[in-house]
């Protein structure tokens, strides 16, 4: 059995859960949460824990059982803290800067990148070579860091680029380290 679906999952103060058919919406105080799960998957609502079980133990049954687990324990942590993802820029030039809502990228290219934030979403610019995406779905902060990422991934030879914080980049050798 999924050692991850077996968990319950804490409900804190303030976190209010409803479950119709298989539609779960959780509302706290940062916002509100909802989505479709899986028809199969018997989640049990109690008052301060939720649990996720599984009807068969055929292979259908065992894949969904901790991813379903997994999507309503995030559900309940970005209501209640939110979820945060932070990207450098490296590089000679490389800047970020916030216009309204949107983040235009100065990134190498001949004209700046503008890119505007989803529904839930936000941009914190604590410096120029530094962007925070916040929001309390961490799928779509997820998708939002990528694609930010994406505008210039961080290449190989120098590292010039925007990456995640914390992120190594693998580094080559130039055409100089080849000689014998």
């Amino acid at each position: 059995m999924s050692r991850i679906g077996r968990k319950p999952i804490a409900v804190p103060a303030g976190v209010n859960i409803s479950l119709n058919d298989s539609v779960i919406t959780v509302k706290g105080p940062k916002g509100s949460l909802s989505r479709a799960l899986h028809k199969d998957m018997k989640i049990n609502v109690a008052e301060n824990e939720i649990v996720v079980e599984r009807p068969t133990d055929n292979k259908l049954h065992r894949s969904l059982h901790g991813t379903t687990r997994s999507v309503i324990s995030n559900m309940v942590s970005g209501v209640t803290d939110g979820f945060a993802k932070t990207l450098e820029l490296v590089g000679v030039g490389y800047r970020a800067q916030k216009s309204g809502e949107k983040v235009v990228l100065s990134v190498g290219y001949s004209h700046p990148v503008e890119i505007a934030p989803d529904n839930g979403i936000e941009f914190e610019l604590p410096s120029q070579t530094k962007i925070i995406v916040r929001g309390i779905d961490k799928e779509l902060v997820g998708a939002t860091a990528a694609k930010i990422r994406s505008v210039r991934e961080p290449e190989p030879y120098k590292g010039k680029g925007i990456k995640y914080e914390g992120e190594r980049i693998l580094r080559k050798e130039g055409k100089a380290g080849k000689k014998k």
